[in-house]
């Protein structure tokens, strides 16, 4: 257990971040795809990709322990990713405004991993 602890200490919390945007990317996919066609091995593979999502959140949490950064910097990713999700592979449209409100959060990513 404590070289669990050791090995997730050692990673930065950005990292921990994109891991967890990869299990939340699977599951917004999955989301979409059950939405279009609802089906139960769907709904427990997205609950897989979810649920593992949470855990690699909680370690860049417990690596950073910075709510405000950790948390901002996730709901901003998140954002991004669903945005991406479902303008390039759903063919989804995006309005001038929602450009805008993507660059802005961009920006904050940044802004707030220099922090």
């Amino acid at each position: 257990m404590q070289n669990v602890i050791k090995l997730i200490l050692s990673i930065n919390y950005f990292y921990w971040l994109i891991v967890s945007m990869v299990f939340y990317a699977g599951g917004e996919y999955l989301s979409k795809k059950f939405a279009m066609n609802p089906r139960l091995n769907t709904l427990i593979l997205i609950l897989i990709f979810y649920s593992l999502g949470v855990l690699a959140w909680l370690a860049a949490l417990w690596r950073r322990n910075d709510l405000a950064i950790v948390g901002t910097t996730w709901a901003t990713l998140s954002v991004l990713v669903t945005i991406s999700i479902g303008i390039f592979i759903f063919g989804e449209k995006l309005n001038t405004l929602g450009l805008v409100g993507i660059i802005t959060a961009t920006v904050a990513i940044f802004l707030l991993s220099v922090a």
